[in-house]
């Protein structure tokens, strides 16, 4: 399985560029990190996890570092982070996008 994500800034219209990203998978007993990246000019990561690295199905979750993000922007923001946690059963590819502003997010799975 592979996981995939990008963040829209609905704010301002735009892909949210330069967004830290950490991608972590629950082992039963604790959060373990398994990739991370930044968003790039089209606000996605392109490389979670190592190539050719497949992940197993489980409990997985998403840490974007949206505080930052709107900080470099000299804008405050009410989520220093979105953490979206989330099921992924043994599939394919899983996309999980996020759409930000200063005092909201929302999230879904797409394709």
């Amino acid at each position: 399985m592979t996981i995939s994500t990008h963040v829209l800034d609905t704010s301002a219209g735009r892909p949210a560029t330069g967004v830290a990203v950490r991608l972590e998978h629950h082992d039963g007993m604790r959060w373990l990190p398994v990739g991370d990246g930044v968003t790039n000019a089209d606000g996605r990561v392109p490389a979670l996890v190592d190539a050719g690295v497949r992940l197993p199905s489980g409990k997985y979750r998403l840490v974007f570092e949206i505080g930052a993000y709107f900080g470099s922007r000299q804008l405050d923001t009410f989520y220093p982070r979105a953490v979206v946690e989330f099921l992924a059963p043994d599939a394919g590819h899983l996309h999980v996008p996020l759409l930000v502003s200063p005092y909201g997010y929302t999230t879904y799975r797409g394709s």
